[in-house]
């Protein structure tokens, strides 16, 4: 879900910038801002699939497969037309260096003025090659490269991260800070560090066979206890703050639509509403 939550992040801050210069608000006075994503995982084509997607409540599946009503194309149409108007700068390029990533976001700052830089994923980011005899400290490079680059230019850098695989093997599943420390000082140089968790993805993992009428009683039993423990936590997920370095941490809930991966608040006073 990282992507996902990355995605949101960025359209929203590109959308708000471009109401507020609509609503005559000035650029500095916004609490939106020209976005700059490095997509180093996936391409432009597909990271703007998957925006229109969210952006106009279509499954992603039927935009790829073009099995659209005409109501769903007309929303397809209206979405991609507020694309196309935004400040949001999407760039591509595989196996890029953290040299010719900040040598782009400053051309970016420079003609755009953008006001936040995402990178998806810090470990598809290649270091100098100073420090190719060890990944964990090309890695340590590459996260002491982002933290310069964002004071540089005075904007805040959204770095997207692997987790070890640790996480899996443990019985409860939420990340933990000591999760990122096998990817160098990830932890140690982030202002904050977030996680997401959902927790009906790991439920639905689990789920027991499905009864049928000739089934006994024990497997229907066993699907209604699952169900059970699903129920409360569908379409919901936890983005913990794990670090704040000026704040306090704990967690929010919210909405999550798999169909269309997009995160969204819980409506107030809903169940799961709040933070911790």
């Amino acid at each position: 879900g990282k992507s996902s939550l990355a995605t949101n992040i960025a359209f929203n801050c590109a959308e708000r910038l471009l109401r507020d210069r609509r609503d005559g608000i000035a650029d500095k006075e916004s609490v939106g801002a020209g976005v700059a994503l490095f997509s180093l995982e996936m391409s432009a084509d597909q990271l703007a699939t998957r925006i229109l997607a969210e952006q106009a409540e279509i499954s992603s599946e039927a935009l790829r497969m073009g099995k659209l009503s005409r109501d769903e194309f007309q929303k397809l149409s209206f979405a991609s037309q507020r694309l196309a108007e935004l400040p949001l700068y999407i760039d591509d390029t595989p196996a890029l260096t953290i040299a010719a990533l900040r040598t782009r976001a400053r051309r970016l700052k420079r003609k755009n003025d953008i006001g936040l830089i995402i990178v998806d994923y810090l470990q598809l980011l290649q270091g100098t090659g100073r420090a190719n005899d060890n990944r964990v400290n090309e890695i340590s490079e590459i996260s002491r490269g982002l933290k310069t680059l964002a004071k540089e230019l005075d904007v805040p850098v959204i770095a997207l991260s692997q987790l070890s695989r640790a996480v899996e093997s443990r019985e409860d599943k939420r990340p933990i800070l000591s999760d990122l420390r096998e990817s160098g000082s990830i932890e140690q140089d982030a202002d904050m560090v977030w996680f997401i968790f959902r927790e009906d993805y790991y439920i639905a993992a689990s789920e027991p066979k499905r009864p049928g009428p000739e089934d006994s009683q024990e497997v229907h039993d066993a699907h209604e206890a699952w169900a059970r423990k699903m129920d409360p936590v569908f379409g919901l997920a936890e983005v913990i703050i794990a670090k704040q370095r000026h704040g306090s941490t704990g967690k929010i809930r919210m909405k999550f639509e798999a169909k269309i991966t997009r995160f969204s608040d819980l409506a107030e006073g809903g169940a799961g509403y709040g933070y911790d």
